[in-house]
């Protein structure tokens, strides 16, 4: 069945573009592709841009590009949402101008999430650069990256029908985990390549539609030096440097200008769909990972500063 092969680029909206460049091209190593007064276009690889951030008030993902084989693979996979009654159009020349792709079509999954079905992701006309990295972004078979999506109470078997039934991602595994009393974190991990997810799904309390998008550098260095950087910079953390039991990555998680996340990692897991066997694991972090606020309490006691009460 062909299906997606790729997270193929992410579309933000934000309401100040001139933090977002500075976060992502000053600490995180991107490079910018080009900017207007409402757009920024940034790199991570060869191709023409991986994210694109528009101006606007949302402050959260607008929509998300997977990319397919080939035009035959993308005519397929239009009848096959077609055939199961979810609406498809094209997208037109214009957008598909915009998003750097020769066709685009565009749907949107059970959550409300905008999806863009696209064939033939450009390549920009330079080599990529970075200022920042030592090494590079890992994109390659595994596209882009992994994003983390709000399921907002839609119930799991309905968005797995859409993308496991009909784009065709396979199940990674699962994660639930109590959390706090009473408040159990359920997670499931999809991939459609190699990568270990490029999209994975959870009902927990966020204002945003994403939860996180992951960047992978090939040098491990990078995470200590981008992490050093978000710290000089003042930028909210998430999560202190910690690494996730089934996808193996070593990351922190640092806030984006729009308040949700980017995970910053190295070391990810592939899959090889011949042997690999779905589990379901019991803890989101193997260690680490941590709030901030909590590793600030623990260094302030640790070092005989606070003498406050603690938990």
């Amino acid at each position: 069945m062909p299906g997606v092969k790729e997270l193929a680029y992410v579309v933000y909206e934000a309401s100040d573009l001139a933090d977002w460049e500075h976060f992502a091209v000053d600490l995180l190593g991107m490079q910018l592709a080009g900017k207007d007064d409402d757009l920024l276009r940034l790199r991570t690889d060869a191709k023409v841009h991986r994210w694109l951030v528009r101006r606007g008030p949302a402050d959260d993902l607008v929509a998300s590009g997977y990319a397919v084989e080939d035009e035959a693979a993308l005519d397929a996979l239009a009848d096959r949402l077609a055939a199961a009654g979810v609406p498809v159009a094209d997208g037109g020349a214009s957008l598909a101008a915009t998003r750097g792709v020769d066709r685009i079509l565009v749907t949107t999954d059970p959550i409300g999430n905008r999806v863009e079905l696209v064939s033939g992701l450009a390549d920009a006309d330079t080599a990529f650069h970075s200022d920042r990295l030592l090494g590079g972004f890992v994109t390659g078979e595994g596209g882009a990256g992994h994003q983390v999506l709000i399921a907002k109470g839609v119930p799991r078997e309905d968005y797995l029908a859409f993308y496991q039934g009909l784009l065709g991602f396979r199940i990674s595994d699962t994660i639930v985990e109590e959390v706090a009393p009473g408040v159990v974190a359920d997670l499931i991990f999809l991939h459609c390549n190699p990568r270990h997810h490029s999209v994975a799904f959870g009902d927990m309390p966020h204002p945003a539609s994403t939860h996180h998008f992951m960047l992978e550098v090939a040098d491990i260095r990078d995470v200590g030096t981008a992490h050093d950087r978000c710290l000089e910079a003042g930028q909210p953390f998430e999560m202190t440097l910690g690494m996730h039991p089934n996808d193996h990555m070593f990351s922190f998680y640092v806030r984006t200008p729009s308040g949700f996340s980017v995970e910053y990692g190295w070391g990810g897991l592939l899959i090889d769909d011949a042997t690999w066997r779905v589990r379901t694991l019991d803890r989101l972090n193997n260690w680490g990972h941590l709030p901030p606020e909590v590793v600030a309490d623990r260094l302030a006691r640790a070092a005989g500063t606070d003498h406050g009460d603690h938990r």
